[in-house]
């Protein structure tokens, strides 16, 4: 990865943290020809993992009646998305920390 790719992906993995609505929105910036850059691809699959997990985790921690767990799973997110952000910001390839291998593999074919 060049500086030159990190350049031209660094706006869309950005973009990719703040919402999901931003992932789809990166993903499909990333996908023109002239801005096609594998380190918005890397941080497009993490972000769209952490996504994911945190709205269906969300549905079942939602169910238990406990506000220890329910603050928890949101500290533990938000750990997780500002260390991905982060890593976006200082134009790192950082894996997110637990779970970031498996969204390399799980979402493998994305962007290509």
């Amino acid at each position: 990865m060049t500086e030159q790719d990190i350049d031209r992906g660094r706006q869309n993995a950005i973009i990719s943290y703040l919402t999901i609505i931003g992932v789809i929105i990166a993903f499909y910036l990333n996908k023109e020809e002239d801005k096609r850059s594998d380190f918005a691809n890397f941080h497009i699959r993490q972000s769209l993992g952490l996504w994911l997990t945190f709205w269906a985790l969300g549905y079942i921690i939602g169910s238990f009646d406990s506000w220890l767990v329910s603050s928890s799973f949101y500290l533990c997110f938000a750990v997780l998305f500002i260390y991905g952000f982060t890593g976006a910001l200082g134009r790192k390839k950082q894996i997110v920390p637990l779970v970031g291998a498996f969204y390399q593999k799980l979402f493998a074919n994305l962007g290509n």
